[in-house]
């Protein structure tokens, strides 16, 4: 008996490939979901409301999830084919952010049993609907997409002139079983990956909360953190899509950012991590205003190091660069080419070398000025037991209070002085002088100028702030309140003869030190 008739051999065998694309490569509910967003987005939406409540319909055991969205909707047929794997009216498309029409069947399947499409262009009258089910498909029992048909407008659609409403039902697939958990996932994967159109007026909620736009280089001042410096000016490529096809390019822009060391190093680990400026490193890849991908890209021998927390870098390319940056169809990893590798990592690596050891040095000056306010603090605190010094600056103050300029305001931070009467401070800078330190005094401030270039300084000072050990952090600090103690006693003093014989003293014993301490 011949049985080849009876096997089945169409080139997809359904009911096997409808269970394996579940597992196609997306990496969590965020990017699935963040697949209906760019179909709303590719619609005109300007407004895109997700939400989750419990299915009633399984007794409150799994999850209900819908997208909605004012977008221009869809007829008929376009809602039928939507909902096959790789129909779309769009295939290959570089215009938006689509290509492949495998977004919404997939990602949902991913996810879901069952995804229902509700689709209308007119505020009045009924809506059109259609779905797909993965136990009816897996059975033999949907063997094609169901023609849509007109319903009854559903009250959750209702005041929307136009638009797309998907929804997942008997979720079984989501990352988390807590619709709270959820939503504050949703919040921060949307609000990143489409930061771009955010911030262009688009409007995303989840379950009521608006999706705040997250922009990982913190240089945007609309993003819920910013206060970044760009670093340097954009970078510009053209690259050629295909490297055996150069007439075909597109262009590539990278920005750096430099974020602030001084301010954001005295941040908790708490909130270090909630900015995600922990373990943050990385790059952004985003196309055509969508971030598609975040790592460590282009950066050649470049490796990973701590301080890569404090820069952030962005790609952005057009799609006509798909293929070079081997984009996948679920618009969320990419794969990049080695012609591309080539054209950005040898500039992309030289910056991040130079960011790093720029991060390293602030990270020291910061540590640096961590320990100059502890010795601050002490002699702030001690001070009310002393004589008060004259609030008012005389010629010299004025003089050295010049020459410090930006300096001092750059090094000064709204601190408390701990209720002593006058506020200390310390401030490392080369002056036109070959003193170890000056001061001056200014409205009820102390402020001690150390000489870098001073060989006490170099071969004594430096060393000590800059170890670890506790022991040298005594002498180190017991030093500061030598010198503290030196200046306020000269800082006592009016009288213009006794002034400059304090100054002649103080000149004399710097050059007689060096003398001692210089080879």
């Amino acid at each position: 008996m011949n049985t080849t008739r009876q096997q089945d051999f169409s080139i997809v065998a359904v009911d096997k490939f409808i269970q394996a694309t579940r597992d196609s490569g997306y990496k969590g509910t965020s990017n699935a979901v963040a697949e209906l967003v760019d179909n709303s987005l590719q619609a005109g939406a300007t407004s895109i409301t997700v939400s989750l409540t419990v299915d009633e319909e399984e007794d409150g055991r799994s999850i209900v999830l819908t997208v909605i969205d004012n977008g221009s909707g869809m007829d008929a047929q376009t809602l039928r084919t939507a909902l096959r794997f790789g129909g779309s009216t769009r295939f290959n498309d570089r215009d938006g952010l689509g290509r492949y029409g495998m977004g919404l069947p997939n990602s949902s399947l991913s996810q879901a049993k069952r995804v229902t499409v509700h689709s209308w262009n007119s505020k009045r009258g009924q809506v059109l609907t259609s779905y797909l089910d993965l136990e009816m498909i897996a059975a033999g029992k949907l063997t094609e997409v169901p023609q849509p048909r007109w319903v009854k407008r559903p009250e959750f659609v209702n005041g929307y002139e136009s638009g797309t409403a998907v929804t997942w039902s008997r979720c079984d697939r989501l990352d988390h079983k807590r619709i709270s958990t959820i939503t504050r996932k949703l919040l921060g994967a949307l609000g990143r990956q489409f930061r771009h159109f955010l911030w262009n007026g688009v409007s995303i909620k989840v379950n009521g909360d608006a999706v705040q736009p997250i922009d990982p280089l913190f240089l945007h001042p609309a993003a819920l953190y910013s206060g970044a410096t760009q670093f340097a000016e954009d970078m510009v490529y053209e690259v050629a899509a295909n490297p055996d096809d150069p007439s075909i390019t597109g262009i590539v822009k990278v920005r750096f950012s430099e974020l602030p060391v001084d301010d954001w190093s005295k941040l908790s680990n708490e909130e270090k991590r909630a900015r995600g400026i922990a373990k943050g490193a990385g790059v952004s890849i985003v196309r055509a205003g969508r971030e598609v991908d975040y790592g460590w890209f282009f950066l050649g021998g470049k490796r990973r190091e701590n301080y890569d927390d404090w820069w952030r870098c962005e790609i952005r390319f057009d799609p006509i660069l798909d293929e070079a940056f081997g984009i996948t169809h679920t618009k969320q990893q990419i794969r990049p080419r080695l012609h591309l590798i080539e054209a950005l990592s040898a500039d992309l690596e030289v910056m991040a070398r130079a960011l790093n050891s720029r991060a390293r040095k602030a990270h020291l000056n910061a540590k640096v000025a961590e320990r100059f306010t502890r010795s601050e603090y002490r002699a702030s605190e001690k001070d009310e037991m002393l004589a008060p010094l004259p609030p008012k600056p005389r010629l010299r103050d004025k003089r050295v209070l010049d020459a410090l300029g930006k300096k001092l305001t750059s090094t000064e931070s709204a601190r408390d002085n701990c209720g002593g009467s006058t506020e200390y401070r310390i401030v490392p800078t080369a002056l036109n002088e070959t003193a170890f330190f000056n001061y001056a005094r200014d409205q009820g401030r102390l402020i001690l100028v150390l000489n870098p270039e001073h060989p006490f300084y170099k071969l004594v000072y430096k060393p000590l702030l800059e170890s670890d050990s506790p022991s040298d952090e005594i002498v180190r600090s017991q030093i500061d309140l030598l010198l503290l103690a030196a200046a306020r006693a000269e800082a006592l003093l009016e009288n213009k003869e006794s002034l400059k014989v304090a100054e002649q003293l103080r000149a004399d014993w710097s050059d007689t030190l060096a003398t001692f301490l210089n080879g």
